[in-house]
């Protein structure tokens, strides 16, 4: 079965986008990585799409989701914190993904080997279809390709960024014209670009 994004079934998640991890990366990574979650976030903002943000547990030591990041999430995005590596063991957060009855996630975060991974398999678990973005995730290990054959053989789909914009786009708009979008959300951002930072 092809499996393609809808904007009126997905939601995002952004596991653990925390200082505590984010700390790991070398500058340029990290400028990136965060200007990339940012342009992501107001991607998923922009066409109204529900998003829920992820904060590991101690919050005092690791570090609450960036304000930036918090602004875009959007009226109906939700902040959680979480003792479990897998999101979907934390009971409030389960009941909220419940309530938002979409069937596929998109997902960013932080690490892609442990928290993002477990993440993942549950919320295949609970019957996503899910998609994850290569731009947006980030492990401290130097190697994570166990990880990502894992996530793919799981049942997974690996995207970059500038997919999940055009896949996204032109499914509200239905082709090239952007009359649809525009009318459904508004003018479209001029800044937000169709491409990751390299």
């Amino acid at each position: 079965m092809v499996k393609r994004i809808a904007v009126d079934r997905c939601c995002g998640v952004i596991v653990d986008y925390q200082d505590f991890f984010l700390s790991q990366l070398e500058a340029r990574s990290r400028y990136r990585l965060q200007a990339n979650t940012l342009n992501f976030a107001r991607l998923l903002n922009y066409l109204q799409i529900p998003m829920i943000a992820t904060m590991e547990r101690p919050v005092d030591i690791k570090g609450a989701v960036p304000d930036d990041i918090k602004h875009h999430l959007g009226s109906s995005g939700k902040v959680f914190e979480k003792d479990f590596f897998d999101l979907t063991k934390e009971k409030p957060i389960r009941a909220h993904l419940k309530r938002l009855k979409k069937t596929q996630a998109i997902v960013a975060g932080c690490e892609t080997d442990v928290c993002v991974l477990q993440s993942c398999l549950g919320l295949l678990e609970l019957g996503f279809e899910v998609f994850a973005v290569e731009e947006l995730l980030f492990s401290s290990a130097r190697d994570v390709d166990a990880t990502l054959m894992r996530l793919r053989s799981e049942g997974v789909t690996m995207l970059s960024y500038k997919t999940l914009f055009f896949e996204l786009t032109e499914a509200v708009t239905g082709g090239p014209h952007a009359e649809k979008m525009i009318a459904a959300f508004g003018e479209f951002p001029d800044d937000l670009p169709e491409e990751a930072v390299a």
